[in-house]
């Protein structure tokens, strides 16, 4: 029975005809939206695409080599219950996006879906809010390519900031230049890079579960909420759980390339549902992996923050073969760069479009259909920040405070998209156990459980974390009162009342 109802809720597509309100919006930017200089590529991108797409939005390797590690400061040995118990909430956002996307394709994603279903400003937030975040990784991203290099070469050297820096600017640039040249490009590169960092880290998770020596023993208690007593109670729950949210965050990039996805309205769910799927599973592995052959000084060692992989290889495989898995490491960076680079570059393109931002942000490249004007601002910011941010701190530091900081924006999009698919589809929910589950109770927990962790962990952040987490988000309302009064972007047009029950009578037809 369970097997069937996921089945049903992954193969019925909705559909819906736009409001009156938004006849309007369209009529309004018809030259704009339908000239070959306002839209990107479309279906470009099969279900397989959109399933590597949202393996590598995730970036396994990545995660786990940048965040184990402050993951165990925060839990401990908590680690899998941690990342099991958000794991959950996480799967109520995926299928939220999965029904939301059946409702619009767009390369907007929770931008324009919350708009529609609660209200422009938290709409626009949300998509500011992706925008802030990805800005963020991008930035603290390149510390691990950099690090991961360096440390096939000497453990000093992956310590250096200025060597650090460098490689990362290189590589930053490397993918900008792919996200560049289009998207079936980016999606070819994925496909190969993503396949060989999966298949390394299965070797690896492997190697480590089988090991001959663990320093720890295996322990189901590792996934008990009661666990938690041991670690920090409630509070290193919470920490743990931002943390988390940051490990499987990235997934929804299938939804910004909607525009550019075959049978988008069903593919670009799946894709994110099943790639969620895989990469929940390698976080768990690795999780367990950790507990059972690092020491606590290892996964404790600050020196170890951006490369605990590269650690965990030399233990369970010495000497260069187990600098494999830094390979892995390094593909995951590549993969997830590029990842975020589309959901930022789609974002500011989307609201270009709507000129709820400068409206260049809205035009493609003529050949290559991709959102130069949008790539190039990312570019010039991204390494503004990332060369300055290298000399405030210490690479450890600057990696928590910048993925609390990513975790608050999480949170808070997430939470929106949750309660946005209940809204919108709430005359419906009471119509099958289907829609009940999936388009109502998971997602409603998942905005709530996103909500709570936001609030509950932002008194525990220092204030570097909270300047940068609340601040970015507040300072989202300047371009918003601008393009909102200033230049009366018809984004911030409320639907009536007539509309909003047009759109749910279509919804019903569709269902």
């Amino acid at each position: 029975m369970v097997y069937g109802i996921f089945r049903n809720s992954i193969n019925h597509p909705l559909k819906v005809i736009p409001t009156k309100k938004e006849v309007v919006v369209s009529d309004v930017l018809k030259h704009s939206e339908n000239s070959s200089e306002h839209k990107l590529r479309s279906g470009v991108l099969g279900l397989f695409d959109s399933v590597i797409m949202g393996c590598a939005g995730s970036a396994p390797a990545y995660s786990i080599a940048a965040t184990t590690a402050l993951l165990f400061g925060a839990v401990a040995y908590g680690g899998p219950a941690a990342l099991l118990y958000c794991g959950f909430f996480m799967f109520g956002i995926v299928f939220a996006f999965k029904y939301l996307s059946a409702d619009e394709s767009t390369a907007g994603a929770s931008y324009s879906w919350v708009r529609r279903a609660l209200h422009p400003i938290i709409g626009y937030l949300s998509g500011w809010s992706l925008i802030v975040a990805s800005l963020i990784f991008s930035v603290v991203a390149t510390l691990p390519a950099g690090s991961s290099v360096l440390s096939l070469f000497s453990s000093s050297w992956a310590n250096n900031k200025t060597l650090v820096t460098i490689f990362g600017v290189v590589f930053f640039l490397l993918m900008v230049g792919t996200v560049a040249a289009g998207v079936t490009v980016t999606v070819k590169v994925q496909i190969i890079m993503t396949c060989v960092e999966v298949g390394f880290l299965i070797l690896f998770a492997v190697l480590a579960i089988f090991h001959t020596h663990h320093v720890t023993n295996f322990s189901w208690n590792w996934f008990s909420p009661s666990i938690f007593r041991h670690t920090g109670g409630f509070s290193g729950f919470v920490s743990g759980a931002l943390l988390a949210a940051f490990y499987f965050w990235g997934w929804d990039v299938t939804a910004n390339l909607n525009e550019e996805t075959k049978s988008a309205k069903s593919n670009s769910g799946i894709g994110g549902l099943v790639g969620t799927a895989v990469v929940f599973s390698l976080y768990e592995l690795f999780t367990v992996a950790s507990n059972l052959v690092l020491t606590p000084d290892q996964l404790n060692n600050s020196d170890n923050a951006a490369d605990i992989l590269a650690v965990l290889g030399q233990v369970v495989w010495h000497g260069t073969g187990g600098k494999l898995i830094v390979v892995a490491v390094l593909l995951s960076t590549v993969a997830t760069l590029e990842t975020q680079l589309i959901q930022l570059t789609r974002t500011l393109f989307v609201m270009g479009r709507d000129h709820t931002m400068p409206k260049v942000f809205g035009t493609v490249h003529k050949d290559r259909k991709t959102p130069m004007a949008a790539t190039i601002f990312v570019t010039v910011f991204t390494l503004a920040f990332f060369v300055g941010s290298q000399y405030i701190g210490s690479i450890s530091n600057i990696l928590t405070d910048g993925y609390n900081a990513i975790g608050l924006q999480i949170c808070f999009y997430y939470c929106a998209a949750g309660l946005a698919v209940v809204v919108l589809y709430r005359r419906r929910l009471f119509a099958s156990v289907t829609n009940f589950l999936f388009m109502g109770l998971w997602p409603l927990l998942g905005s709530l459980f996103m909500g709570f962790i936001f609030l509950k962990v932002i008194p525990g952040l220092n204030t570097t974390t909270k300047w940068i987490g609340l601040g970015s988000i507040g300072f989202g309302l300047v371009p918003m009162a601008y393009f909102w009064f200033v230049k009366k972007s018809t984004y911030f047009n409320m639907p009536s009342k007539e509309d909003r029950h047009a759109v749910l009578q279509e919804l019903e037809l569709n269902l």
